[in-house]
């Protein structure tokens, strides 16, 4: 029988006040091959984040989505890491995020064995099948430097490594589908699906960049590229210098949305901001464009579905992030949105605006209005209409005022 060790007790609003995040001690012997973890509390009355640290570090974190994990050296479930259990002092990491005035009573029960196969987080679902070439819809060729051409993509999607629940295979193949050519998939405060990423992007034919959405009461953050865990209990200048460090590009993401808006201060100012994400629901508000300018106007707009289920959130590459690159790898995209040619179309195959030079381009917009930053310029003609471009940002409307296509 395994090892079992409890803790109990009450969460108040001391203890909120005092830190987000509390720490209860589990005791791995040498030996040890499985550890497993329940948190249980009226779900109904309160929030409360699940993760956990080795003696070496982070191990895996799943927020409020689970109320358990397994983690053994071979598996573990979405959001940890498998491998070696150290044996010495473990932290069972325990996030407030909301809690009533009379507090929430808790109960954690940790469970050691030392027999392989006695704890186990299950089996993992066969992937699906590769995409057929007809489901695929075809490639969209857009007016390009020599040498590079422009990628469909979405900065900011969810697998079951978080609170999504589409695996990654899932999530590539549905993406694919879509037809898009990249994915950054950027589940809550963990990394455990990156490695997952490689084997799903050959499968499906699509380039999944690894990344993770810093997440915090205070704001979300998009980490793109393989930076490595990001610790979010750390201020926000350090996430920026952990990803710079790594060759990864961070961004602010939805920072106007709702009660996840960006609040946190920071000395430094990341390289992209997500000014389109789905919560911008009335595309005739210029809110978020009035939030990039007021916090900085050099800083490059992305976009991001924050896609995590039907029914929720807005599909993959709605809207859609295109990046204009010199090869379709990962990197390849970071070096495209690190020297800022990028441009966001509400779709894929809809209205699109180009920089190119001291001109925009509008591709696919007749009977569109192109607006700079002084107003309204123009009325777009042709399928592929060039314009002089001025500084600062350029975007496609439609007869009601709402974007149908931005670039900077």
């Amino acid at each position: 029988m395994p090892r079992a060790m409890r803790h109990h007790g009450r969460w108040t609003l001391a203890d909120r006040f005092a830190s987000a995040w509390h720490y209860l001690p589990v005791e791995v012997p040498p030996g040890s091959c499985g550890l497993r973890v329940e948190l249980a509390y009226d779900r109904s009355a309160a929030v409360l984040d699940l993760g956990c640290a080795g003696p070496s570090g982070f191990r895996g974190w799943s927020g409020s989505v689970r109320e358990s994990f397994v983690i053994t050296a071979d598996s573990a479930t979405p959001g940890y890491l498998p491998g070696e259990l150290e044996p010495g002092t473990w932290q069972v990491v325990v996030g407030i995020y909301r809690l009533p005035p009379a507090g929430i009573e808790y109960w954690l029960t940790a469970e050691v064995s030392s027999r392989p196969g006695e704890l186990s987080p299950g089996p993992e679902p066969a992937p699906p099948p590769p995409l057929p070439a007809a489901d695929r819809p075809p490639a969209r060729s857009l007016p390009a430097n020599p040498g590079r051409r422009w990628l469909a993509g979405d900065l900011h999607t969810h697998t079951v490594h978080s609170d999504g629940v589409q695996t990654v295979s899932e999530l590539a193949r549905y993406a694919a589908g879509r037809g898009l050519d990249f994915l950054a998939v950027t589940d809550h405060n963990t990394v455990s699906h990156h490695a997952e990423l490689p084997a799903a992007a050959a499968r499906y034919g699509i380039t999944l960049l690894p990344g993770q959405e810093v997440t915090t009461p205070g704001g979300h953050a998009g980490a793109l590229g393989d930076t490595g865990w990001i610790d979010f209990r750390r201020p926000a200048d350090s996430w920026l210098d952990q990803t710079q460090r790594r060759g990864g590009l961070l961004s602010v993401n939805h920072p106007i949305g709702g009660e996840v808006s960006w609040t946190l201060p920071m000395r430094g100012r990341p390289p992209l901001v997500e000014v389109w994400h789905w919560s911008w629901v009335d595309l005739r508000w210029t809110a978020p464009l009035a939030w990039w300018l007021a916090w900085d106007a050099g800083a490059i707009p992305v976009g991001g579905s924050d896609w995590h289920r039907p029914g929720s959130d807005a599909p993959p590459g709605a809207p859609t992030t295109w990046v204009e690159c010199d090869g379709d790898g990962p990197e390849a995209v970071l070096d495209g949105l690190r020297a800022g040619r990028v441009t966001i179309s509400a779709r894929r195959d809809g209205p699109v605006l180009l920089r190119a030079d001291d001109e925009v381009i509008a591709i696919d917009a007749e009977g569109a209005t192109l607006a700079g930053p002084d107003g309204p310029r123009a009325r777009v003609r042709r399928p592929c209409q060039n314009f002089p471009g001025s500084t600062g940002y350029h975007r496609l409307a439609d007869d009601t005022g709402a974007t149908l296509a931005l670039t900077r």
